[in-house]
């Protein structure tokens, strides 16, 4: 957003600068070099003017203003170094130190301390009090997650500030008074929120420390990378830090477009996950019905006989591969051109039967999660932000709290953003599409008066009705002028393994196979001949004996996939199946072979985010035990199927994907090296908002400040020509795009580029018509919780106990109606099986819907659904 405040002039010790009038004094001095100490401050939470570090002398007022609350105006003269603030700067720094431990020497912050750093920079240097300090319990564990020290808080209330203005969760606060004050929580509501590990992050004194962090490691036996997070599609950055071949944690780092420096929980402690007990560490192929390790060379032997095995008996279309939304964009891409370009299969699908088509992600107008924060209105219409994407409820929050956006939520039930709602609109399961045509009428109030994109929030909502719903929803929605949309889908790199061919009827960049199969295949050699089948299609054609070789690529296959039953008739069903993936999962233990492959921290590449953000992935440790990456597994089988790809490091892949995927022109290796906040596609669209790295090394680097991305100063911005187009398309195109879309369709920059996206939406798409709910069913949503049994919760310690309990929570009126108690156990059946539940009453669900959290528990919602149906409705019986 371009700032258009006057500017003004400001002398500040001496030296004269620009500024926009209004900004914050504090922030205008650190923006020209000069440093005023702080404690309170935090330039993504409001000023409060507590810790009275910032103290300094203005020029005609009276008294020393805080930096931090005063405002610029044009003239002002201030002096941050007289003998004035020295003074009032040794106070402060007596008064903290008063009753503060000194047990710097076992303290986590301990090295990387702002209160030690100011105290020698900016303190007295020596200390008057001889008395005895205070002691109070410690540590006091005021969550699952975080510790507190109550020594050495200095009531800054960063952590209590947070909580309440960036999350929205107020569980903890201040209590008592004057020497007593203290950091409490309620005995009622505990501290459970989602990014409490952020408050251990902001603190500057280490009184919260994290319990998986504490006293694991000094700052100066770490080493760090920049990275980004791959839990969630949001591609939040941050910090990975190890000592001695172990990651020992993962903090923020403050990217503008993206996460503002906040993580969530999960993101933020699932390192863990990197060194579980029951990561396999070699590879394995099955003897005498069991899998036995062996050597790689054995292993991949195997795995490309069974592929040639099916491609003799029965040809490319009986072998599919399942997954790669966990990978990097380099290991998507290779491993789409193995199956796409080696195999000539297009039976490809890294979505696991809970997501959208290709034709729909990659065919509706994109926004970027800047457009937010400058939006006219957004649209609810998905999943549960908070459960399921939390950084993005964040900002999502943020842009309505803060600044003004109004919501507009379209749900079958309530959810962690409905409060922040300024319309609602609701429905049952399945019925999207009816309530999308009351979107107009409910927005308009809400933008009367107002400028922007009208920004869309689309997903699924659940796992238990289909994608058909949505997608009529957004083809409606989308009719509506100056909408954007944000498709949120939920693994890490599901975007880029989209984006680069990990999907049936694409290629790489974002081009249809018809679009792109003479380019393809003068690139690669060949290229499949017709589409092929998605996830729920492959699983069937397996479960009838027609899927001859299986790769399951980094996917939990049982747990993740909606239908169980499906899923395991599948993988039983095929004929052959090979395994990529760092534990052995259930679908594993059933492999014919079984590849161990790196994972996140072990591994360098880029991902691409939900908005089409590639950012770079950092390779922090080396990988115990012999696992290999996707990339170069991929480029093993090949080799072995008979085309060497010849393609040895990241980079080499990185500018291959330059020259052949349209979408990614010109987006090589040299220039994601020096892209600050990324790369967004498609370049054409977003050339504006590059930024590069400077190649001069910063002078400043305060280890109290929040963290930057690497290379913080001063960046170009950089703008050049985009290459002439690389696909052309004819008239005899268009208009056939414009009759199967019922659009217009530009073509004058091929079927790559943004304005020929369209290409890829289908009128075949059109949802189902919803079956009707009898009076005696409930219409199941199965959302996502964001501890459940999948491998990173499962395999993180600090997390396993947040996993809750599968419940099924239906309105209080259906728990009266079926005759149980509250809490009661319940028989819950569906046309696909049955289950015994406790039942529990919440007014927040409508009636006439049942909602029970996804992947909880040994059984549940995946033995529940049936997917091919839209929805799901279901039966309540007693016990008695």
């Amino acid at each position: 957003m371009k700032d258009e405040r006057e500017i003004v002039t400001v002398t500040i010790d001496g030296i004269e600068m620009q500024a926009p009038k209004g900004e914050l004094l504090i922030r205008v001095a650190q923006d020209n070099g000069t440093f005023v100490p702080r404690f309170c401050w935090h330039e993504r939470m409001k000023p409060v003017g507590m810790c009275r570090m910032c103290l300094v002398e203005v020029e005609g007022v009276r008294g020393m203003p805080p930096a931090c609350t005063t405002t610029v105006t044009d003239g002002m003269v201030v002096n941050t170094k007289s003998e004035t603030v020295k003074k009032a700067q040794d106070g402060v720094l007596e008064f903290l130190l008063i009753n503060h431990p000194l047990d710097c020497p076992v303290c986590d912050r301990g090295g990387e301390c702002p209160l030690q750093d100011q105290t020698l920079a900016f303190g007295p240097g020596e200390s008057r009090y001889v008395e005895e300090k205070r002691h109070f319990e410690k540590p006091i564990p005021i969550s699952e997650l975080v510790l507190l020290d109550r020594e050495r808080c200095i009531q800054c209330s960063r952590c209590t500030r947070f909580a309440d203005e960036i999350a929205g969760d107020r569980l903890i606060d201040f209590g008592e008074r004057g020497g007593e004050m203290q950091v409490i929580t309620y005995p009622d509501d505990p501290f459970t929120s989602y990014f409490s590990g952020n408050t251990v992050q902001v603190c500057p004194v280490g009184a919260l420390t994290a319990k998986p962090y504490r006293f694991r490691a000094r700052p100066w036996d770490l080493s760090a990378v920049e990275t980004s997070c791959q839990t969630c599609s949001v591609g939040c950055r941050g910090s990975l830090e190890s000592s001695s071949n172990e990651l020992v944690r993962l903090l923020g780092v403050d990217v503008e477009p993206v996460n503002h420096g906040w993580l969530c929980d999960k993101g933020r402690f699932g390192y863990e996950a990197t060194h579980a007990e029951d990561r396999a560490r070699n590879p394995m192929i099955r003897r005498d019905g069991s899998l036995v390790e062996c050597s790689w060379p054995e292993a991949l032997d195997a795995a490309a006989e069974g592929i040639k095995r099916s491609l003799d008996l029965h040809g490319p279309a009986s072998i599919a591969m399942v997954g790669g939304s966990r990978g990097t964009n380099e290991d998507a891409y290779l491993w789409a051109r193995l199956a796409k370009g080696v195999i000539g299969t297009d039976n490809v699908d890294a979505q696991i039967g809970d997501g959208l088509p290709a034709e729909v992600v990659l065919g509706l107008p994109g926004a970027t999660i800047p457009d937010l924060d400058e939006a006219a209105a957004i649209i609810l219409l998905g999943p549960d932000l908070k459960e399921e994407l939390p950084v993005l409820y964040l900002r999502v929050r943020r842009a309505c709290v803060d600044l003004g956006v109004p919501i507009l939520d379209v749900s079958a039930v309530d959810h962690g953003l409905s409060k922040y709602a300024s319309a609602t609109i609701r429905h049952l399961p399945g019925e999207q599409a009816s309530a999308a045509r009351e979107i107009s009428a409910a927005l308009a109030p809400l933008i009367d008066g107002r400028s922007g994109p009208i920004v869309v929030v689309l997903g699924r909502s659940d796992v238990a009705t289909s994608a058909e719903p949505t997608v009529a929803a957004a083809a409606i929605i989308r009719e509506i002028p100056n909408t954007r949309f944000l498709v949120a889908l939920r693994r890490g790199n599901v975007r880029g393994a989209i984006d680069l061919g990990l999907a049936p009827g694409f290629l790489p960049g974002r081009v249809t196979l018809d679009a792109g199969a003479e380019r393809f295949v003068a690139a690669w050699g060949s290229a499949p001949a017709e589409v092929g089948l998605d996830t729920a299609g492959i699983f069937n054609a397996a479960s009838e004996g027609r899927i001859g070789a299986l790769i399951l690529v980094g996917a939990d296959i049982v747990n993740d996939f909606p239908d169980r039953r499906l899923v395991r008739a599948g993988v039983g069903g095929a004929g052959f199946v090979i395994c990529i993936n760092a534990t052995v999962t259930e679908a594993a233990a059933d492999a014919d072979v079984f590849l161990p492959a790196t994972v996140w921290g072990e591994k360098a590449g880029t991902t691409t985010n939900l908005e089409g953000r590639i950012s770079r992935v950092g390779r922090k440790i080396a990988a115990v035990g012999n696992p290999m990456p996707d990339f170069r597994i991929a480029s093993e089988l090949a080799l072995r199927l008979g085309t060497d790809f010849d393609l040895e490091t990241v980079e080499e892949i990185q500018d291959e994907i330059a020259r052949v995927a349209p979408a990614f022109a010109e987006v090589d290796a040299q220039l994601l090296k020096r892209a600050r906040d990324g790369v967004v596609l498609p370049l054409a669209l977003h050339r504006d908002e590059l930024v590069l790295e400077p190649r001069r090394i910063p002078v400043i680097d305060f280890s109290w400040e929040p963290i930057k991305p690497e290379g913080p100063g001063e960046f170009e911005v950089v703008e050049f020509e985009v290459v002439e187009p690389v696909l052309e398309a004819d008239a005899s195109d268009e208009a056939a795009a414009e009759e199967e879309s019922a659009l217009p369709v530009d073509i004058s920059n091929g079927a790559g580029l943004p304005d020929a996206q369209l290409f890829v939406w289908s009128a075949q798409h059109a949802a189902q018509p919803t079956p009707g709910r009898d009076n005696y069913a409930l219409r199941l949503s199965a959302g996502r919780s964001l501890y459940d049994n999948g491998r990173t919760v499962a395999s993180t310690p600090a997390l396993r106990a947040l996993i809750p309990a599968q419940t099924l929570r239906v309105n209080p009126s259906e728990i009266s109606r079926v005759g149980v108690a509250d809490g009661e156990s319940v028989r819950v059946s569906t046309a696909r099986g049955s289950l015994v539940l406790s039942l529990t009453g919440d007014a927040n669900v409508p009636a006439g819907v049942a909602v029970m959290p996804f992947n909880i528990g040994e059984t549940g919602v995946g033995d529940l659904v049936d997917v091919s149906l839209v929805v799901t409705d279901l039966r309540l019986e007693t016990l008695r």
